[in-house]
C-alpha cells in the first residue's frame, strides 16, 4: 500500500556546490531537502578546502554530522575536538561551534531539521 509519496534518487555530481558566505574556502550542497519531499530533515554536504573553515557561530537548529574525509579541529562550546573520517558529531541547537581545516579537503554530511535556521557569529574571548 502507498500513500502517493515518492522517493528520490539523484546523482550528487549534478547538484551545485554553493559558497558559504560566513566561511572560508567552504561550499555546501543540499543533497535531500524539502524540495525533494522530505518533510522533516535536510541532508547537506559540506566541503572545506585548504585553509578553510567556519568562524565561531551558533545555529537555531541542531546538527548531526558524519565526516567523510579529511581532518579538522572542531570547537563545540568550550571543547576542541580533532575530527577525521568516520567520526560522528552532534552539535545542539544554539551551541557555539567552529571549524578549522587541518587536512583538506574536509568533507562531511550534515543533517538538520527543516525549518528556519539563523546563523549568528559569536565573538571569542
Amino acid at each position: 500500500m502507498t500513500d502517493g509519496r515518492k522517493g528520490v534518487v539523484k546523482p550528487v555530481e549534478e547538484l551545485e556546490l554553493h559558497p558559504v558566505p560566513a566561511g572560508t574556502a567552504t561550499r555546501t550542497q543540499v543533497l535531500v531537502g524539502e524540495g525533494d519531499g522530505a518533510p522533516n530533515f535536510a541532508m547537506r554536504r559540506f566541503v572545506m578546502g585548504e585553509g578553510g573553515g567556519m568562524p565561531f557561530h551558533t545555529n537555531a537548529v541542531e546538527h548531526e554530522q558524519y565526516v567523510l574525509r579529511g581532518r579538522a579541529r572542531v570547537r563545540i562550546g568550550d571543547q576542541i575536538h580533532d575530527v577525521k573520517a568516520d567520526d560522528a558529531v552532534y552539535i545542539p541547537a544554539g551551541t557555539p561551534h567552529s571549524y578549522d581545516v587541518v587536512e583538506a579537503p574536509f568533507e562531511f554530511l550534515c543533517v538538520v531539521p527543516n525549518g528556519p535556521d539563523r546563523i549568528e557569529l559569536v565573538e571569542q574571548d
